[in-house]
């Protein structure tokens, strides 16, 4: 059985509550070895850290979302300070910039996301990155905080955008998105990306896989992911999911054995 990574998720979300226990056992059955569930807000952290415990491979990352931006206050910042140093996390996030969504004012955003990645330098802790329609100044806060790890997730980007991350040693990962025949653009940056720079995920229960569609998303469907991106590299997804299980391994410094689910 295939080992997978679900590099970015959202299972503490409250559209699992009714069946989290049979949506984790699909997913270990599915091969999903690990999960890393990404924080929205303050509010929701001690709910993930309830999660996280209560099943194997599940690990938490804490941060402040920018879609969540009218929940922030300056205070968070520094519990999450508090968390970071009490909790351990894998990383922190989710974090970044969204200017897509009209009433998210930038500035704060801006100083939102450079505290994350300064916290994230004083920790030595990953930042689990989301850039939507705003990869460029995400780029532009990342080389002024050089030497920070992390990830782009749900990555829709250019290519040369792509080409910018990876040199700086940010991974990049994918999901749902890739599966529809109309990403063109997403389809061959995919195919041409090194085994190193990008991992597998499903942000669930966001961002249904095209033969999902309509339908809460969730980590079993991870091994489609992958399927999908080995039919456009025309590669073996064994392949794939060693890289991409490795990958995540190596950014999240998780356990090179990942723990047994328990049935």
């Amino acid at each position: 059985m295939l080992t997978l990574i679900d590099s970015h998720n959202h299972f503490d979300e409250a559209s699992f509550d009714p069946d989290r226990e049979a949506a984790y056992h699909r997913a270990r059955d599915a091969g999903v070895g690990a999960q890393v569930l990404a924080a929205v807000s303050a509010r929701l952290w001690p709910k993930l850290k309830a999660v996280t415990k209560q099943y194997p491979g599940l690990y938490p990352c804490y941060g402040l979302h920018p879609a969540y931006l009218a929940e922030h206050r300056p205070e968070h910042l520094d519990a999450l300070a508090n968390w970071l140093h009490r909790e351990r996390p894998v990383a922190i996030g989710e974090c970044g910039l969204d200017y897509y969504l009209p009433d998210l004012d930038p500035n704060a955003q801006a100083e939102f996301f450079s505290e994350q990645l300064r916290l994230a330098r004083r920790h030595d802790l990953p930042v689990v990155i989301h850039a939507r329609h705003a990869v460029d100044h995400v780029i532009k806060f990342l080389r002024r905080f050089s030497g920070v790890r992390g990830m782009v997730h749900s990555f829709s980007g250019s290519e040369d955008q792509a080409g910018r991350l990876l040199d700086m040693g940010i991974l990049l990962s994918f999901g749902g998105p890739l599966t529809y025949p109309r990403a063109t653009r997403l389809r061959n940056l995919i195919r041409y990306l090194p085994l190193d720079g990008f991992m597998l995920e499903t942000d669930a229960p966001d961002q249904p896989l095209s033969n999902h569609r309509g339908e809460r998303n969730e980590p079993a469907f991870m091994a489609e992911v992958l399927n999908c991106i080995a039919e456009l590299r025309d590669a073996d997804p064994v392949e794939i999911a060693a890289a991409t299980t490795e990958n995540a391994r190596r950014l999240f410094r998780l356990p090179d054995a990942l723990p047994a689910g328990a049935h």
